[in-house]
């Protein structure tokens, strides 16, 4: 079996597990292009750690972690099963990286990881791992990260980041949900987007000094790590190809890669 590719999902709003949208028909498109995986896990900006931890629940629960929205979204469960033995491998991998991580046997699937999954598997049959980001960390640490899980690709594991590929919440518009992208939400999806294409690793692990408007695109972190995740996992030198693009509100654009 030819090792699965390694996927970065903007996850969006968590409407986006029941609204019909252009990311949504992507999602629910998707899971049939690829193998079928016999695990995935889950890089998720909602689970968040100083260092790595791992949800080791079997089941995990369905986390809903957010507020404000219609009552049917609080609902929804995604009762996937969980794979502990597989949470273990993972930290010991991490642990031979010299990432220090730990193990939540009781910890659930928060909204950037059954979102997504809801629309590429609405079966729910295939085990789930989440893993934390560390937002105080930089990309070229959760570069790192992704490059411990990389073997797990050849072992028929799908490795997801969820996140979000410009997430400024402060300047959604609210009011037009079609409305055009903003400029300065454009040039910096614009700067990622090219230097994901020719494969420039440097200059993406410096994103916050070399892209602009990097700290509008991302008033904070965690929205992003996935992305850094995702190509590490990818491998030493892996072809990105990006299979979405879409926008919402004005600013939250919602881009989709692989890498192999």
């Amino acid at each position: 079996m030819s090792p699965l590719p390694s996927l970065f999902l903007s996850h969006g709003s968590p409407m986006l597990a029941v609204e019909d949208s252009p990311a949504g028909r992507f999602l629910d498109g998707l899971g049939a292009q690829l193998p079928r995986p016999r695990a995935i896990v889950v890089v998720s900006a909602h689970f968040m750690a100083e260092a790595p931890a791992i949800g080791a629940a079997a089941p995990p629960e369905t986390v809903h972690d957010f507020g404000g929205f219609p009552a049917a979204l609080y609902q929804i469960t995604y009762p996937a099963p969980g794979a502990p033995e597989l949470a273990a491998e993972i930290a010991s991998r991490l642990e031979a990286a010299g990432l220090t991580p730990s193990l939540r046997p009781q910890h659930g699937l928060d909204h950037g990881v059954w979102v997504p999954l809801r629309r590429m598997y609405p079966d729910a049959d295939l085990p789930v791992v989440p893993v934390s980001v560390s937002p105080h960390r930089d990309a070229a640490w959760h570069h790192a990260l992704g490059r411990a899980l990389a073997p797990l690709r050849a072992q028929g594991v799908l490795v997801i980041g969820s996140g979000g590929f410009v997430h400024n919440l402060g300047d959604l518009d609210w009011r037009h949900r079609d409305a055009p992208l903003a400029p300065w939400s454009r040039d910096f999806r614009d700067w990622m987007t090219g230097r994901i294409a020719t494969g420039d690793t440097d200059a993406l692990l410096d994103w916050a000094r070399q892209a602009p408007n990097a700290r509008h695109a991302h008033p904070t972190t965690e929205h992003l790590m996935p992305l850094f995740v995702a190509m590490g996992a990818g491998g030493e030198t892996p072809t990105a190809r990006h299979l979405h693009d879409s926008f919402e509100l004005g600013t939250l654009a919602l881009d989709a890669f692989a890498f192999d």
